[in-house]
């Protein structure tokens, strides 16, 4: 293989290359930066053009042009295509939140009547929405298994099975899931395989391990500043295409729109987020080798002890480690509490708040915050303990300084 073919490989393969070949969008008047489209219509230059964008066949990539805010908006769009060159998908659209591209994934996915296989183990806002809402709403039902027993998840499929839903690292568990495995199971019988991949944008990339749909919450990690509420969803050209239909498409009837202003804040920040994952993924990994031998019940996906170390190596990134999130069982939640307590009011270690993925270190206990939606028996299924914190680890102070504040607090608590 000579150079030019080995550059062409990396460009399909690597998802930092595959953003630096997704051609620029410069902006209106040249700018190195493009420029926010306020617009909410679009001018056509020709009457008989209208008719054929409302009947689907013209579009901004088929020679139409922009419709309606609603519908595409060139902002928006741009930032879609990064998200997917990033995912390696053929195309990808943004929503206005993480549960809007999620939702809009399993309603341009699914019918009434149809049924999903998804991991026991979710963010609570997915589990209502699959435990919840679409069987009330919907009539579409869920079978929750655990997702790291093959066995489990074929034996829940039937003929109505038309998606499976994992997190590619699950929330707030940190198991990784078996992408391959998963995705053959899922394509034997004809279903989708959907894929969350907010905890871990680059270090795994589950297009390549046969996922159909990928979701985000862009809020979190590719974002990276927790001042915007956004959502993303990759996928084939055609998929995006259909959910954007003026008759059925959920992006389009549905109106879970971005901000065209929030699309380009995000796509400024897309260019450094390889440099913010392997600094997150950095800190995390000394913080839980510290912890671990210190005796103290962490879980990190990076640690040789996790259960799925060496899946997460194999279908991984070295390169951007193991991810930005660690837990700590803290035994209860009382003394869960009192360690976030210590941190961020003695310590300033961090804040106690819900999210990810912001540079200073947020914490959460789990089982009565982000996974409160749950019942006790579905907290007990998915092992998320009363006593667990959930901590994004940040990259603000050095590594020395945070730590001796972890230290100092556990030590407090009676943890150490």
């Amino acid at each position: 293989m000579n150079e030019t073919e080995r550059q062409a490989k990396v460009s399909l393969t690597d998802p930092v290359e595959r953003l630096a070949a997704l051609r620029h969008e410069f902006g209106e008047h040249g700018g190195v930066n493009m420029s926010i489209e306020a617009s909410t219509t679009f001018t056509v230059m020709e009457a008989g053009t209208m008719p054929e964008i409302f009947q689907g066949r013209l579009g901004p990539d088929d020679g139409g042009c922009f419709l309606y805010g609603r519908h595409f908006n060139p902002t928006v769009y741009v930032l879609g295509r990064q998200l997917a060159a990033m995912e390696g998908a053929e195309a990808g659209y943004c929503t206005g939140s993480g549960l809007g591209a999620i939702s809009s994934a399993l309603l341009g996915t699914l019918n009434q009547g149809d049924h999903v296989v998804a991991a026991d183990t979710l963010y609570g806002g997915t589990w209502a929405m699959l435990a919840e809402f679409l069987p009330q709403k919907c009539g579409i039902e869920t079978t929750f298994v655990d997702i790291s027993n093959p066995n489990a998840v074929a034996a829940a499929m039937t003929p109505r099975t038309k998606v499976v839903y994992v997190e590619a690292l699950s929330n707030p568990t940190l198991r990784v899931a078996n992408l391959p495995t998963i995705a053959d199971i899922a394509h034997a019988h004809d279903a989708k395989l959907m894929v969350d991949n907010t905890f871990t944008p680059l270090a795994i990339t589950p297009v390549e391990h046969g996922a159909d749909i990928v979701v985000h919450s862009l809020t979190k990690f590719v974002n990276g500043a927790s001042d915007f509420i956004a959502g993303a969803i990759c996928g084939t050209a055609d998929y995006i295409s259909s959910l954007m239909d003026l008759h059925v498409g959920p992006l389009m009837i549905l109106g879970p729109t971005m901000d065209p202003q929030v699309a380009h804040s995000i796509s400024l920040r897309i260019p450094h987020l390889p440099i913010r994952m392997t600094e997150h993924a950095r800190r995390a990994q000394i913080f839980a080798e510290r912890l671990e031998s210190h005796g103290i019940a962490v879980s990190y996906p990076g640690l040789k002890s996790h259960p799925d170390h060496h899946l997460f190596r194999d279908i991984g990134r070295p390169e951007y480690g193991f991810g930005g999130l660690l837990t700590i069982d803290a035994g209860t939640r009382k003394c869960a509490e009192a360690l976030m307590d210590y941190l961020q009011n003695q310590e300033g270690f961090g804040f106690m708040a819900v999210s990810l993925g912001y540079f200073d270190t947020l914490m959460s206990c789990s089982a009565s915050s982000t996974s409160s939606e749950l019942s006790d028996e579905a907290l007990r299924a998915a092992g998320i303990a009363p006593g667990l914190i959930r901590m994004s680890i940040g990259y603000t102070g050095s590594v020395e300084q945070r730590w001796n504040q972890l230290e100092s607090a556990l030590r407090q608590v009676s943890l150490l």
